[in-house]
């Protein structure tokens, strides 16, 4: 069905979507992580090559066959094949899943940004025990950051099985949290394309603020230092490739149906090529930029953290063995140390229980990702910030700005297949269809805010799209290429953009990009194997850590269902239009 105009007002509006559904969360937390996990700076040589075999090729095939069919994920691939309707139903059902929780990412935001406001941050120091005598004995066994998010924000049970429940300051958060999405999408083309110029920018402008700050910090430079210190034998092992290739993936956004859906609403001679090539660059250098600003944060954390147990230690020795007070300091620690043990050694190992080992090193080297980079140690090094509230305010304000960013290309994937249904538009005015599935988003988002609720949230993050989007793209890139033909793809791109594909476009859209995705499928598939029971990390407030502990059978279950309801979709479709056709045939031949 043909657009009755585009929804870009300039091709800029175009990549400023892109860009704000493409950067995202992912770009903040994940790739500083995986770098920090995979060799520091050499991480960077496998990731661009992933880069430039898997990254642009994919991402300029996605945009050709949206801008060039006009039609959300379903009619696109319909068009090229009845048979494939099922990979754009598919593209939907991992979209929906996307949307019911990735949404309560920004509930988070919200919690965060109106605590901000306090002074001090409710979340520098341990709260005292209802007695008032000492701090409360689970944030005494953790820390203040780590308290406020899994009592104060999450109020966790111990486990999954434990559902407890909701929590309503988090239900009107992630309440808050639709409303803005869809006073976004309220108005289709005219708001969501204005919406995007701010979605995209911000973050940039935040993340401009945070790198003079960051630089400025005392111990940045170590975190630099770590973070481009290459470590290449981590070149050899297999997961640093596979993670750079996963980053690359999840990070553009393909197969969700979103880029199709925003290239569907193009100028037919729109440059989706050259759009493709600066999107993917962005895209990669806010992962490094991000990176920077990330790894600056770190170093002025561990710093303060290595320092602060310098002192503590000091501090012990000083007063058991009543020492001048400047006599010991952190550059004479190590000889005092063994001037005490040969002298006092008694004495000196009864104390050794209470030391701590202090390493900047290991401080540097302790891995978060997720939600524990982005609401814990970034939440940490705020609180030692001067002017802490600021710094707070304008860092929720970017997770804001980069969350409703990716929700606007998730909600897009799911209501333009919507809005192309000719029985649907027709029913049913736009503004209704997208509050429908708004509300129903935001009525199952409510269980991930139930006490149990992060623990389904990461069931959902971990399984809900991975297999499935490997398995979606992997299809679209066959069925361009052998389904519907690559020399007829590459006509109709010398219609939109006045030249053929070079061969650099061919071979990775023919060859090397399915070889890869294959790869990365059965790789997943045998460490799914070789894992075992799966486990989860669950909160024990006793011992104030994450303990690993088993899923249930029902959460198995889950599991497997949220996998099997997308990648089923591309078989059943399939399936379907094949008994249809030759019951059509059989019904013709009867006639006759």
């Amino acid at each position: 069905m043909e657009k009755p105009r585009p929804l870009w007002d300039n091709p800029l509006q175009f990549v400023f979507a892109c860009i704000s559904y493409a950067v995202g969360l992912g770009n903040v937390w994940r790739f500083p992580y995986l770098c920090q996990m995979y060799g520091g700076g050499g991480f960077l040589i496998p990731y661009l090559i992933m880069l430039i075999v898997e990254g642009m090729p994919l991402l300029y095939l996605e945009l050709a066959v949206g801008q060039h069919m006009r039609q959300g994920s379903i009619g696109a691939w319909k068009i090229i094949s009845p048979y494939l309707s099922g990979v754009g139903i598919a593209s939907v059902v991992v979209s929906f899943f996307l949307s019911m929780y990735y949404n309560v990412i920004n509930a988070w935001a919200f919690w965060y940004l109106f605590h901000s406001f306090q002074d001090p941050l409710p979340w520098a120091s341990c709260p005292l025990n209802s007695n008032h005598t000492s701090y409360d004995e689970e944030c005494a066994k953790t820390s203040s950051t780590q308290y406020f998010w899994y009592r104060k924000t999450l109020n966790i049970s111990p486990s999954i099985e434990e559902y407890g429940s909701i929590q309503w300051e988090q239900a009107i958060c992630l309440i808050l949290a639709w409303l803005v999405v869809y006073l976004c999408i309220l108005r289709g083309t005219e708001s969501t394309g204005k919406v995007v110029y701010v979605t995209a920018s911000l973050p940039y402008f935040v993340l401009i603020i945070y790198l003079i700050r960051g630089l400025t910090l005392h111990g940045a430079v170590n975190g630099l230092i770590y973070m481009f210190t290459p470590k290449l034998e981590q070149l050899a092992n297999p997961k640093t490739w596979i993670n750079a290739a996963t980053q690359i993936f999840f990070s553009l956004g393909l197969g969700f149906g979103s880029l199709i859906a925003f290239a569907s609403y193009n100028e037919p001679n729109n440059n989706c090529e050259r759009h493709a090539i600066i999107i993917t660059l962005i895209n990669s250098s806010t992962s490094i930029f991000a990176s920077i600003v990330t790894f600056s944060i770190y170093g002025f954390k561990a710093t303060f953290n290595y320092e602060n147990c310098l002192s503590k230690v000091i501090l012990l020795l000083t007063n058991v063995f009543d020492l001048e007070e400047g006599a010991l300091t952190a550059d004479n620690l190590d000889s005092m140390k063994d001037y005490l043990t040969s002298t006092y050694p008694n004495q000196y190992a009864e104390l050794l229980p209470q030391f701590k080992n202090c390493s900047l090193e290991a401080e540097l080297d302790t891995a978060v990702q997720g939600t524990g980079l982005a609401f814990i140690v970034y939440s940490e090094a705020i609180k030692n910030m001067e002017v802490s509230q600021l710094y707070s305010v304008l860092y929720f304000i970017m997770l804001l700005m980069l969350g409703i960013g990716s929700m606007l290309g998730n909600t897009a994937a799911i209501l333009t297949p919507l809005t192309d249904s000719k029985f649907l538009s027709t029913h049913l005015p736009k503004e209704v269809i997208s509050g429908i599935v708004c509300f129903i988003n935001c009525i199952v988002g409510l269980v991930f805010t139930m006490e149990a609720g992060n623990y389904w949230f990461d069931i959902f993050n971990d399984y809900a799209a991975t297999l499935s989007l490997l398995l979606i793209v992997l299809v679209e890139t066959i069925a361009v290429c052998y389904v519907y033909g690559l020399r007829r793809f590459e006509k109709d791109l010398l219609l939109m953009l006045g030249h053929k594909p070079n061969w650099y476009w061919k071979i990775m859209w023919a060859f090397a990009s399915p070889v890869l995705i294959i790869s990365l499928f059965i790789f997943y598939l045998t460490d799914y194997i070789r894992t075992g029971t799966l486990q989860y990390q669950a909160w024990d407030a006793t011992q104030g850590q994450l303990v690993t502990k088993d899923y249930p059978s029902y959460a198995l279950a889950v599991i497997g269902l949220l996998v099997a309801a997308s990648t089923m979709c591309i078989p059943i479709g399939a399936l379907i239009i094949f008994i249809m056709k030759r019951l059509k045939r059989r019904n013709v031949s009867t006639l006759e």
